[in-house]
């Protein structure tokens, strides 16, 4: 029986190309844990520790209420 991902090299691909911020453009190897993940539209975005400290109250105006 195989995988349903198995083939599948769509998260390799993008695990090895360099993180890029969504709002400023900086760089990053790896995956910082300061960055931020969101999905809009399907879409994967990271948000470098800048950004997402600048842009905090927008980020947190587009969470469930149950997170509050």
């Amino acid at each position: 029986m195989t995988s349903p991902h198995e083939g599948d090299d769509e998260g390799s691909a993008a695990e090895s190309e360099p993180l890029a911020c969504a709002r400023c453009g900086v760089l990053a190897e790896g995956t910082p844990p300061t960055w931020t993940l969101s999905v809009e539209n399907g879409v994967r975005l990271h948000c470098c520790e800048r950004c997402s400290r600048e842009n905090l109250r927008a980020i947190e105006g587009r969470l469930d209420s149950r997170w509050w």
